[in-house]
């Protein structure tokens, strides 16, 4: 195995086979990758793919996971994107990255609404209440973007995946990060970055629900609070009540319960959907409770 640290160059060098045909089979699908370096786990590696309107995005994210899968099975290996596929290592997350744009025929037309250059980090108040909402709807969000029992071993303070729901610049142990501006493209790069998604959601769901907290927040004017400038998990739990700071689910079936409250994510489900995804989620946490860690976490390895 590829024990290599973080950013390793020998580890792509160890790769670098494998890593050339899947980023030449994912140019030929029309994916773009914009980065792809070594991750702290052992032969981890992590890509970014290019932005794209909504529907695309979570396509690409399906035609990477399978030309992942394809390229690795040509190679003999098996690539997992399993959220916690070793108990003893780093997870893998899905991290959603994303800005709302004014649509044709409209006054902001091509311009990114979460842009205001006489705001912090050049973040708008569109966006900060775009925030708001999401963090209004976390804890039930999570049910759809962390979608598996293996979800909440990742979900764990100090390990950059996010275990508050809190948001901070360029804070990576928030629910939600504002990564810093591009110099000279500010207005083009200001995005907000989702870090509780991974593989055991669905990218489809995952995106849409997200978009409808946030948009629940647009509506509302929800304010977000301040943002955290630490990590929330530094913080004493007198601290962080204080600051309104909550720990995110710890299980699968504590989301569900969240998810089964939040009126704004059962309606943008639609009545049929929210039923179905809610009792296959609950049959996938009960059929989970009875086995091991060990069984858990091997079983999440080969099935994502």
């Amino acid at each position: 195995a590829d024990n290599s640290l973080c950013y390793s160059s020998r580890g792509l060098d160890d790769q670098a086979e494998v890593v050339d045909e899947i980023l030449t089979a994912l140019e030929l699908e029309g994916v773009s990758v914009e980065l792809f370096h070594t991750e702290l786990g052992p032969s981890q590696q992590e890509l970014s793919v290019r932005h794209a309107d909504i529907l695309r995005a979570a396509d690409n994210v399906c035609l990477v996971r399978e030309t992942v899968r394809g390229v690795a099975r040509a190679f003999n290996l098996l690539a997992s994107f399993a959220p916690k596929p070793f108990l003893d290592q780093a997870g893998n997350g899905a991290h959603i990255h994303l800005s709302l744009w004014g649509i044709e025929n409209s006054e902001n037309r091509g311009k990114n609404l979460f842009y205001d250059a006489g705001e912090r980090g050049g973040l708008s108040e569109p966006g900060k209440h775009f925030i708001g909402g999401v963090l209004r709807h976390i804890r039930g969000l999570v049910a759809i973007t962390c979608g598996s029992p293996n979800s909440y071993r990742r979900l764990l303070p100090h390990y950059w995946s996010s275990a508050y729901g809190a948001y901070g610049f360029d804070n990576r142990e928030g629910a939600i990060r504002i990564p810093s501006v591009f110099w000279g493209r500010e207005a083009q790069s200001i995005n907000l970055e989702l870090k509780c998604a991974d593989h055991s959601g669905n990218p489809y769901l995952s995106m849409g629900a997200l978009l409808a907290a946030g948009l629940d927040g647009i509506k509302h004017s929800i304010d977000p609070g301040e943002p955290q400038e630490i990590d929330p998990g530094n913080y004493s739990d007198e601290e962080r009540e204080q600051r309104g700071i909550r720990r995110l689910p710890t299980s699968l079936d504590e989301a569900v319960d969240e998810l089964e409250r939040d009126q704004v994510l059962l309606d943008a489900l639609g009545p049929l959907l929210a039923r179905s995804y809610i009792a296959v989620k609950r049959d996938e946490s009960a059929f989970f409770k009875e086995k091991s860690a060990e069984e858990e976490t091997r079983q999440h390895f080969y099935k994502y």
